[in-house]
């Protein structure tokens, strides 16, 4: 990464203002041109380094449900059942993980009830069993990571 890169990621860590032009308000503090934030952010992305980039709703606050899944998945069809996850769109990432429950997603539904439709429509796709677990309490941990 070069610096203007880490830069850009040591400060967006912390969100972008609401405002009319957000990436502006941004490159402005940063001593950079908006086209130039703007296509940084672009070049992350492309390169890998950021996953996404986009902002986190709160699907319960907006009238949804949010939970966190795993699956237990055999190795020889692993990349085929992370095809048919990824194609709901209710799936907002997935994680492989080291672990018998070796993949994790977050599941984000517009209304409460649709989650226990989409959690069905995933085994019968998959063939295999999900693992739901709902949040209980929520906790905001502020974690930044100076790159």
């Amino acid at each position: 990464m070069n610096l203007t890169q880490r830069l850009i990621i040591n400060h967006l860590q912390g969100g972008l203002p609401i405002c009319e032009r957000p990436f502006l308000a941004v490159a402005e503090r940063l001593g950079l041109t908006e086209e130039a934030l703007i296509d940084g952010i672009r070049d992350l992305l492309d390169a890998g380094i950021l996953s996404r980039f986009g902002p986190m709703y709160h699907a319960e606050r907006l009238g949804g449900a949010l939970s966190l899944v795993a699956m237990k998945v055999p190795e020889p069809v692993f990349e085929r059942v992370v095809a048919q996850v990824n194609a709901f769109p209710e799936v907002a990432h997935n994680y492989a993980r080291d672990h018998v429950l070796n993949l994790w997603f977050v599941l984000a539904t517009e209304k409460p009830d649709r989650k226990a439709e989409v959690l069905a429509e995933i085994e019968a796709v998959t063939g295999l069993p999900v693992h739901d677990m709902p949040k209980i309490t929520e906790y905001f941990v502020g974690l930044k990571l100076t790159v």
